[in-house]
């Protein structure tokens, strides 16, 4: 390229490497460029550099609108850097995940946001190995050195449930996603604690367990419809609370004169059903913005020690659960 240019070969290089040169030599080297299909190999440059401009982020499920709330969040900050944001889908696997976090040794990006609903010895031991920035949006061990965003569950559930008890509703049932993720524990665990405050018991017949999920969460609530009769019920997220409104309204039920619902996430979803959706609010959008600010602090500065963030969580009261229709 650069004898077809007529210029030597450093010059083309520097041309091509975005370091310039006269105008006459750009304008040769990029026809000759043009000429034959050149395609400059950003990779390339990026390694000589040590930067690649991309950030990867990795979450269970990009359909998930949590997730897609994040993700624009995330965008917005990475974009300002001049960043480029790569996205993962990894369907909670483990192993998936474990083997993405790996692959960072090989610095295909400049550093990553994962979200994992399982967090396992493999994803810890993966985590501490990576030679390039990691933030973890999710709860983590205390003794992990991983920059972490984290939002309190528990305490969201506790405040669906304080608002249904000072509607006068007592037989509340709960509609969760798995219980060996860790949403679906902390959910559990926040549930049982806000009943017990209230002096609740938590009847089995009550509790139902499904996945993350539209089909599954309706499918959990019509299980539940068939054994008792509950006069609210919370769910895990604003998926499994739209499937369980289309499962009152299938059985007959009126939302909310004969059973309230409250669901977390507090996602458009929420928004756009009918009744609108009483939700639970984690941050999304600011977990976002937050993961993003503490990786590109990382990215800039390797020494720092190791941060974590908390959302404080806040209920959005809606026509579900009696609220302004």
């Amino acid at each position: 390229m650069a004898a077809r240019a007529g210029v030597s070969i450093a010059s083309a290089s520097r041309v091509l490497n975005g370091i310039g040169g006269s105008a006459e030599t750009v304008r040769r080297v990029r026809e000759a460029a043009a000429a034959v299909g050149y395609v400059p190999n950003a990779i390339a440059r990026s390694l000589q550099a040590q930067r690649t401009g991309l950030i990867a982020l990795a979450v269970e499920d990009i359909g998930n609108p949590v997730y897609v709330a994040m993700m624009r969040a995330i965008e917005a900050v990475v974009a300002g850097s001049g960043h480029q944001l790569l996205v993962h889908a990894t369907g909670g696997n483990v192993a998936g995940e474990t083997a993405l976090l790996r692959r960072l040794a090989h610095r295909y990006v400049d550093g990553m946001i994962i979200s994992p609903i399982r967090v396992t010895d493999a994803h810890v031991e993966a985590l501490t190995a990576s030679p390039v920035p990691v933030v973890v949006v999710g709860q983590l061990p205390e003794e992990v050195p991983v920059d972490n965003v984290r939002a309190d569950s528990r305490t969201g559930i506790a405040l669906a449930v304080d608002h249904l008890v000072a509607a006068g509703r007592t037989r509340i049932g709960f509609v969760n996603g798995p219980l060996d993720t860790v949403p679906g524990a902390a959910r559990d665990a926040g549930f049982r604690a806000a009943m017990a405050r209230h002096g609740l018991a938590v009847d089995p017949a009550t509790v139902e367990v499904g996945d993350f999920q539209y089909a599954a969460g309706r499918a959990a609530a019509e299980r539940l419809l068939d054994r008792t009769e509950p006069d609210a019920i919370v769910c895990a997220n604003d998926l499994i609370a739209v499937g369980a409104l289309h499962a009152l309204l299938v059985a007959g039920r009126r939302v909310p004169e004969d059973v309230a619902l409250v669901g977390m996430d507090d996602t458009e979803l929420a928004q756009m059903s009918f009744p609108q959706i009483s939700s639970v609010s984690l941050g999304s959008a600011e977990r976002g913005q937050l993961a993003a600010g503490l990786l590109l602090d990382r990215i800039a500065d390797g020494t720092l020690a190791p941060r974590r963030e908390h959302v404080a969580p806040s209920l959005a009261v809606r026509a579900s659960s009696g609220g302004v229709r």
